[in-house]
Formats: structure tokens, C-alpha cells, sequence
């Protein structure tokens, strides 16, 4: 659901939002929070701090519209607003894009165009906010969690959260390239690194897609990490949709795309893991249950994405799975039977 900050000093306005918009609030797309002038929302920013979207008036008393995105620019930068106004000439259109305006739309609204404008806005911040979540879990930022980087981050969540140490619930995926390692040992180094590249492109966007995080990539593989709600289903969903995005890619010769995939789920250690005398640390998951996902993908037959019984009860209602069998996993005493899952 997206937080939209509407501020305007026209009190029909808030109405008619809500009349207009009614069937996306109805299904949680979109939230509405007013306010009548730029001081307003300010205030109603600090007290809704998930806002991704602001759509302001110009002409405002206490404060206008203008001088609001001057102080977003300073204060809320990840912010995007679009001015809404009837004041549409070219100077003021100029002086809203120069203080940061991502867009204008003019009065009388036409709420098709406003929509479209809206969903263009949204589209945009989040795909600064997943930049952002990017660079804050890439491993090559990992490799480097030593006290330096942390001084540089200054942050007291990022800092606490680099150094912690805790049990938690989550799910983990592996995902294999089938093949892969034949194609290496003939093609052209480019070519390999650059269809790798590729793959790995497909299965990162799935992966954030679905609030995973990529812990490692290890070798043609991917290990990923789901935690909070839902994490099994958005595990799966992510996968079956890397499964479909690999497939759909060009043959290279005689070489045609496909994974393996494990998902498990349960408690596992998260914490730093490494050495602290070369300063390279993954924050990574640890425990049996990882075990487990690898050792499924493992299993795995190409095309095929591997779940054991624990997982298959737990999903069984949202998922088509078939019983694969029991199987003897490695370094496992008992078998597990072992489920696929088709769609």
C-alpha cells in the first residue's frame, strides 16, 4: 500500500480524493493523508513517515506550495511530490521543477491523468527506495562491515544492525543455473561472465520484488534470505517467477536456460560470519534449516523448485505442489519426503 500526502486548503478536495479513488482504498492500494497547507505537512509528515508521494496546491495561506518543496528537498529527499495546481503558466511551472517537483499536474483535475501521474510517481520512488535497500545488503558492501565503515554509515540502526546477532524465523532459497558449468568451460570468458550477468539480473529483480535480500552469490548459484510476513509464500512466489524469467530467455547454442531450487523454512542464526583479521564479514544465516534449502536444491531436477513436508503443509492451500517422494539427503540421518512445486 502506498502512503499519498494530499495538501491543499480546498476543503472539497479531500471529498472528492476519497469519492474518486474509492475502489483503490477499498483494496489497500493507496492510503490518504491531508493536509491544508505547506506547514500542515510538515507536521503530518513527522507523523507519518512512510509517506512516498506528495500531491500539493500552489496557492496556500501560512505556506505555499513552492516554499513546501524547498523544505521537502531538505529534509525529505526519498520524498516525490507533484504540484496540483491551477496555476499552470510556465514560470511557475519552472520555479516547482527547479525546487524538485517530479511532476505537474493542472486544475480542473482530470483524475485519469492524475492517476497515471500518481502511479508514474510511485513506480519512481520505489525504485529509488530498492536502490537504496540494494546497496544497503550488496555483499561487496558486506565484505567491508569493519569499524570504518561504520564511523562512514554514522547511523545507530545501521550500526546496530550490522553488529547484532540473533535467532530468527525466515526462509532461504537456493537457485542454481542448470548447466551453467559446462557452457563455462567452453565459451568465451565474456560471454560467460556476461550471461551469468544475466541471469543473476532476473533472479535479484525477483528476489527484491518479494522483500527478499541476495545473502551470497556462490558461483552459477544464488542464496537468499525472506524474513517477516508471509516469508515462505514470498519465497516461493519469487522463485516460481526466476523460474519463469530464466526459461523465457534466449537460447545460447545448444545451451537453454533452467534452475534448480530449494526453499525451506524454520529458525537460523543471523549474525556476522568471517574473519575479522582480513575485515571480511557476510551478515549471513547459518543453522540446519540452510543445510536443508541447499540440500534440496540439491535434489532438484532441472525446472523443478523443491520443498520438503514441513514447507508443503505450510503452503499447501496457496500452492499446487506434487509429492516428488521420500528421499536420503546428504548428512541428513532420516529421509525427508520431499514435494515440488508447479504453480
Amino acid at each position: 500500500m502506498t502512503k499519498i500526502l494530499v495538501v491543499d486548503d480546498e476543503p472539497d478536495l479531500e471529498v472528492l480524493i476519497k469519492q474518486k479513488f474509492r475502489k483503490q482504498i477499498r483494496e489497500n492500494r493507496y492510503e490518504f493523508v491531508f493536509a491544508s497547507n505547506g506547514k500542515h505537512a510538515l507536521e503530518k509528515l513527522d507523523e507519518h513517515q512512510d509517506v512516498a508521494v506528495v500531491l500539493s496546491d500552489i496557492n496556500m495561506p501560512e505556506m505555499d506550495g513552492l516554499t513546501l518543496l524547498a523544505k521537502l528537498a531538505e529534509k525529505h529527499k526519498l520524498l516525490k511530490a507533484v504540484i496540483v495546481s491551477a496555476y499552470g503558466d510556465m514560470e511557475n511551472i519552472r520555479t516547482a521543477m527547479n525546487r524538485g517537483a517530479f511532476d505537474f499536474v493542472t486544475k480542473p483535475i482530470s483524475f485519469q491523468d492524475l492517476e497515471v501521474t500518481m502511479e508514474k510517481t510511485i513506480k519512481q520512488v520505489m525504485q529509488i527506495r530498492e536502490t537504496m535497500r540494494a546497496l544497503r545488503e550488496n555483499n561487496i558492501l558486506k565484505m567491508y562491515v569493519d569499524e570504518t565503515v561504520l564511523n562512514f554509515m554514522s547511523s545507530q540502526d545501521y550500526e546496530s544492525d550490522i553488529k547484532a546477532n540473533e535467532t530468527i524465523e525466515a526462509s532461504v532459497v537456493f537457485i542454481d543455473i542448470c548447466g551453467f558449468t559446462a557452457i563455462s568451460e567452453s565459451a568465451h570468458p565474456d560471454t560467460v561472465v556476461n550471461l551469468l550477468n544475466d541471469y543473476f539480473e532476473v533472479m535479484v529483480k525477483e528476489i527484491l520484488e518479494q522483500d527478499g535480500y541476495i545473502d551470497k552469490f556462490i558461483g552459477d548459484a544464488v542464496m537468499a534470505v525472506f524474513r517477516g510476513d508471509y516469508h515462505l509464500d514470498r519465497a516461493i512466489d519469487a522463485v516460481l517467477a526466476v523460474r519463469a524469467g530464466i526459461q523465457s530467455l534466449p537460447q545460447t547454442g545448444s545451451f537453454r536456460p533452467d534452475i534448480t531450487a530449494g526453499i525451506n523454512f524454520g529458525d537460523m542464526i543471523s549474525g556476522n560470519i568471517g574473519s575479522g583479521q582480513l575485515k571480511r564479514l557476510d551478515y549471513t544465516v547459518i543453522g540446519d534449516e540452510v543445510n536443508i534449502a541447499q540440500r534440496l536444491q540439491s535434489a532438484a531436477e532441472p525446472g523443478q523448485i523443491v520443498i520438503s513436508q514441513k514447507s508443503y503443509q505450510k503452503v499447501k492451500e496457496s500452492f499446487k505442489c506434487i509429492r516428488i517422494g521420500e528421499m536420503k539427503l546428504k548428512n541428513k540421518a532420516k529421509s525427508l519426503i520431499l514435494y515440488e512445486v508447479l504453480e
